[in-house]
C-alpha cells in the first residue's frame, strides 16, 4: 500500500507571494473603485448579524476567543432530470485575495456608526467600532483548504478556518459568496466536459450571468473543463485567447443595408481570413447559410487560407449538423469545425450526440468523425446552474479553546443528516486496489488512518450504515486538507489554470464509472472514524440530556 502523506502536513510556514493577475480580480481594482463600491466589496460585504454577533462576543470578551469554523456543502447539484454525483473544488484563490486586501476603512465604521435600531437607538457603539477600526481586518486568521481543482463530496470540510471568534463570524458570509458559486459551476463544467468527450467546450455566459459574478462563474467553468471563454478580459487575465464568432446583427445589418447575407459573410472573412467561423442561421441554414459559407470558404482557400468552420444556433441541431457537414465534405471542407449553440447542457449535449450516433449514417456520414469536429459554446445553462441555482453550502463553528485545550461544538437538528459533525478534522481520501477514490473518511486530528490495519468507517449520520477496511485493500491514503494561511500570511502556491485542470482532471479519472454517470450517479461515501463517530454521539447525548 502506497501512503501519500501521513496526517496534517507539519509546514514550515514561510510567506509567499501571488500575481494578482494570476488570481483574476473578481473587484475593480482599488483606483478605479466609487466609495459606494469600496463600501459594498470592502469589510462590509457580509451580513449584518455577522457584525452583530461581533459585537456582542466584543461585549462578552469573547471576541478573541480562538474558535475553529468549517465550510462544507450538504448535497450534490440535483438538476431535476439529472443530477451530479461529485463536486469541483474552485474559487479559493479569489477569497484569499479578498481577505489579504479587506480591511475596517473610515467610511465603514461611519456607515456602521450612522445605523438606527427600530427605538432610534444606535447599532452599534463607539467602543466596538474602535476595536473595529483597528484588528477589522483578516491577518489573525488560519485558513486550511482542500485545492482547488479537486473533486470534492457532501459533508467533507472544503476550508477550515481558524482565529479570534468575532472576525471568523465576519468572514462567515464573503467566505460562502466567493466559495459557494464557483464551486456550483465548475461542478456543471466538469459535467459538460464529461460529456463532450474530446471536443472543445467554449464559455459563452458573459450576457446572462449574475453581473460581475459571471467573471466568477466564467473562472469557474474553465477550472471545471470549458477550454474558452467569451469573457475577454477574464481571458487575458488567465492567459487564455477570448473566442468567439459575430452575432446575427451582422448579417442583419447587410441585410437591410440591400447586400445580403453572402456579402456580410465575405465581409467577415475579408477582415478575419484566418479566423473565418460564419453564423450560418439568421436567413436559411441549409438553403443559404451553409451554401453561403462554401462560396465564401472556396474563396479563402484559393487566397491560401483555410476557414475554421460555420456555428448553428437554433433548429434541430444534430440534424442541421448532420446535413451542414455533409455538404462542407462535398465542397471539400471535411476539416471545418462545426460550433453548436443555443441553451446547451450536458444533457441536451449527450442527446445531441446519441442523435448524430443513430442518424447520420443514414445521410452517409461518419457519426464519429462529425462527432470530433463539434464545439459546443455553453452559455445560459452553465452560468446560471441551470436547475440547481445554489449550492448548500454551509459554514459551521465546530471548535472553540478553552484554557489549553479545545472544545468540540455540536449543533444538533431535527433532521439527522443536519446534525453537525464537531471537532477538529482530517479528511483523507481512500484508494481501492484499482487506484480509484473508494470514501472520503474524517478522522479526529491527529488520528491516522495509516497507522491503523482496520478502518472503522461510519456513516455521519445513520448508525446502521458502517463498513469495515483492511489497510491491505487499499491502494493509498491521501489527506485532502492543506495550510493556505498563517495568520494572515499565504504559505502555500496558488497555482495557475493549467494545474488546476490537471487537478480535476485526475481526480475525476480516479473516480468510479458510476459516480461519473450523469443521470443517477452511484453514491460516494463519505464516513467519520470511529473515534470521530462515537465523539458525535457522545456530544447529541449531552446536549439533548446534559449527561455523556
Amino acid at each position: 500500500m502506497r501512503i501519500i502523506a501521513s496526517g496534517k502536513a507539519k509546514v514550515k510556514y514561510k510567506q509567499h507571494t501571488h500575481s494578482l493577475a494570476r488570481l483574476c480580480l473578481y473587484r475593480i481594482m482599488p483606483s478605479m473603485q466609487t466609495n459606494q463600491q469600496r463600501l459594498l466589496e470592502g469589510l462590509l460585504f457580509t451580513d449584518q448579524y455577522q457584525l452583530t454577533m461581533a459585537q456582542l462576543y466584543f461585549r462578552m470578551g469573547l471576541h478573541l476567543r480562538p474558535a475553529q469554523f468549517e465550510h462544507f456543502f450538504r448535497r450534490y447539484p440535483d438538476y431535476g432530470s439529472h443530477q451530479a454525483g461529485y463536486c469541483i473544488n474552485a474559487g479559493l484563490a479569489w477569497l484569499v485575495e479578498w481577505m489579504q486586501q479587506t480591511r475596517a476603512t473610515d467610511a465603514d465604521i461611519e456607515a456602521l456608526r450612522s445605523q438606527r435600531g427600530p427605538a432610534g437607538e444606535r447599532v452599534f457603539g463607539d467602543d466596538f467600532l474602535a476595536w473595529l477600526r483597528a484588528e477589522g481586518n483578516f491577518a489573525s486568521l488560519s485558513l486550511e483548504a482542500i485545492p482547488e481543482g479537486r473533486v470534492v463530496h457532501p459533508d467533507v470540510p472544503l476550508t477550515v478556518v481558524r482565529g479570534p471568534m468575532a472576525l471568523g463570524q465576519i468572514l462567515e458570509t464573503p467566505l460562502l459568496n466567493l466559495l459557494n458559486y464557483q464551486i456550483l459551476i465548475a461542478t456543471k463544467a466538469a459535467r459538460l466536459r464529461e460529456v463532450a468527450r474530446d471536443s472543445l467546450v467554449l464559455e459563452f455566459g458573459l450576457r446572462r450571468g449574475p453581473e460581475r459574478g459571471s467573471n466568477a462563474g466564467g473562472r469557474a467553468a474553465l477550472i471545471g473543463g470549458a477550454d474558452f471563454s467569451s469573457n475577454t478580459g477574464l481571458s487575458h487575465v488567465l492567459g487564455l485567447d477570448a473566442k468567439g464568432t459575430h452575432a446575427h446583427a451582422l448579417v442583419q445589418l447587410y441585410l437591410a443595408l440591400g447586400e445580403g447575407e453572402l456579402a456580410a459573410f465575405r465581409a467577415y472573412a475579408d477582415v478575419y481570413p484566418d479566423n473565418c467561423l460564419l453564423l450560418v442561421d439568421t436567413v436559411d441554414t441549409l438553403g443559404s447559410g451553409v451554401p453561403n459559407a462554401i462560396t465564401v470558404f472556396e474563396a479563402l482557400r484559393r487566397r491560401g487560407h483555410r476557414p475554421i468552420g460555420i456555428r448553428l444556433d437554433s433548429g434541430d441541431l444534430a440534424y442541421l449538423a448532420i446535413q451542414s457537414v455533409k455538404m462542407l465534405d462535398a465542397a471539400g471542407f471535411s476539416d471545418t469545425t462545426i460550433v453548436l449553440s443555443n441553451d446547451l447542457d450536458e444533457l441536451t449535449i449527450w442527446q445531441i450526440i446519441t442523435q448524430i450516433a443513430e442518424e447520420a449514417p443514414r445521410y452517409g456520414v461518419d457519426a464519429d468523425h462529425l462527432i470530433r469536429r463539434l464545439t459546443y459554446g455553453v452559455g445560459t445553462r452553465l452560468i446560471t446552474s441551470r436547475g440547481q441555482g445554489a449550492l448548500d453550502g454551509v459554514y459551521k463553528l465546530v471548535s472553540v479553546q478553552t484554557g489549553d485545550t479545545w472544545t468540540p461544538a455540536i449543533k444538533i437538528s431535527e433532521t439527522a443528516a443536519k446534525t453537525l459533525t464537531p471537532g477538529d478534522k482530517t479528511v483523507w481520501r481512500l484508494y481501492d486496489e484499482r487506484g480509484k477514490a473508494t470514501a472520503d473518511l474524517l478522522t479526529l486530528d491527529p488520528e491516522n488512518p495509516a497507522e491503523m490495519p482496520l478502518l472503522s468507517l461510519h456513516h455521519p449520520a445513520d448508525p446502521l450504515l458502517q463498513r469495515t477496511l483492511a489497510r491491505s485493500e487499499l491502494s493509498a491514503l491521501e489527506p485532502l486538507l492543506t495550510p493556505v494561511l498563517h495568520e494572515g500570511r499565504l504559505v502555500t502556491d496558488l497555482p495557475d489554470l493549467p494545474v488546476l485542470r490537471a487537478r480535476r482532471q485526475a481526480d475525476v479519472e480516479r473516480l468510479d464509472p458510476g459516480v461519473r454517470r450523469l443521470v443517477t450517479p452511484h453514491i460516494y461515501h463519505v464516513s467519520l472514524s470511529e473515534t470521530l463517530w462515537n465523539l458525535k454521539q457522545t456530544l447529541i447525548r449531552k446536549a439533548k440530556t446534559g449527561r455523556e
